[in-house]
């Protein structure tokens, strides 16, 4: 098991224990955490898992495939230089202590 962080836009934190190797929005979804919406399921057809990494966490993931940077052209918000679909991040205990920043919309 590891520690997530995932930030709201108002800045309410919400703290998950997950299991390694689910996606970071397989946690999400499983703990209701709001603003996470993922309406395609994790197919990387809706970029509505966008999330922004903090660092050291940013650095540390692979690159976007390009599937992944195609999606993050079409969030409804600010994409940014750590902008990362949730269902494109799969947890290890390297990740433990993630933090991610939602974005104040989904749609």
């Amino acid at each position: 098991m590891i520690t997530v962080h995932l930030v709201a836009a108002n800045g309410a934190t919400s703290t998950l224990e997950v299991k390694t190797g689910d996606s970071l929005m397989q946690a999400a979804v499983s703990a209701n955490v709001a603003g996470i919406e993922a309406d395609c399921g994790g197919l990387m057809t809706c970029a509505t898992c966008h999330v922004y990494v903090r660092e050291p966490f940013a650095s540390q993931l692979p690159p976007p495939q390009d599937d992944e940077a195609g999606m993050l052209e079409f969030t409804a918000a600010e994409r940014r230089p750590t902008s990362r679909l949730s269902c494109q991040i799969t947890l290890a205990d390297e990740l433990d202590g993630l933090t991610v920043d939602l974005p104040d919309a989904q749609h």
